[in-house]
């Protein structure tokens, strides 16, 4: 599967409140994730808007696939995380309706490209 990919060009950070947290205020940017799970409250966000009193993890920064896809389509986020994994890239995966963000580290941005390059998909924006 060959799929198009857009790198944003703002940091993000993954945040982790605990699970009986408030929800937290909207931070503002282009990209806000909120996720309640049973023993957390994530919040991913541009680093600018991170929620007080949460853990951070920074440094990362987001490839969009170019979407939206349709719910049948299959495979979508292993012909990304395989060729991502054999180049030794962490990966954090966020799906949405219409679309999937895997986020990788600022360091590893370079890496990524030219790993899903190779694989050949098309990375714009790097």
């Amino acid at each position: 599967m060959r799929l198009a990919l857009d790198v944003w060009p703002f940091a993000l950070a993954v945040c982790r409140l605990p699970a009986g947290a408030a929800w937290p205020r909207e931070p503002g940017g282009a990209f806000v994730a909120v996720t309640r799970a049973a023993g957390e409250l994530s919040v991913v966000c541009e680093e600018g808007s991170v929620p007080a009193g949460a853990r951070v993890e920074a440094g990362w920064r987001a490839l969009r696939v170019r979407g939206p896809l349709a719910f049948e389509v299959v495979g979508v986020v292993a012909s990304i995380s395989a060729p991502l994994a054999e180049a030794g890239v962490p990966v954090f995966v966020i799906s949405t309706f219409d679309t999937d963000y895997v986020l990788v580290k600022v360091a590893d941005v370079d890496r990524a490209v030219a790993a899903l390059r190779s694989a050949g998909h098309e990375v714009a924006g790097a």
